[in-house]
């Protein structure tokens, strides 16, 4: 079995804009049955809660590169093809070709 990846969708507050993302993550993790568990908090608990990969708003990627393992910042929150090539290219990466 293929392994099973942690995604922590998280803005600063962890309310309307992060809300929308994680909608939209989980969506295309779904449809695409990639192998990524999703949860959702502010992107202070990341530290707590150590994800493989923290999914944010694009321009909040400079504020958190160096707090995470890694990081994908997403820039239209409504792009669910966006966040789907982001989401197959970190895949790639783990070595995970989902």
């Amino acid at each position: 079995m293929a392994k099973k990846f942690s995604a922590l969708v998280a803005c600063r507050t962890g309310m309307g804009s992060s809300m929308m993302l994680n909608i939209k993550v989980t969506q295309v993790v779904r449809e695409n049955k990639f192998p990524i568990e999703v949860s959702h908090d502010v992107i202070d608990a990341a530290k707590g809660i150590d994800p493989d990969v923290l999914i944010t708003m694009a321009d909040l990627v400079p504020d958190v590169k160096d707090e995470v393992r890694q990081v994908i910042g997403i820039k239209d929150l409504t792009d669910k093809e966006e966040i789907k090539e982001k989401l197959a290219g970190w895949l790639a990466e783990q070595g995970d070709a989902s």
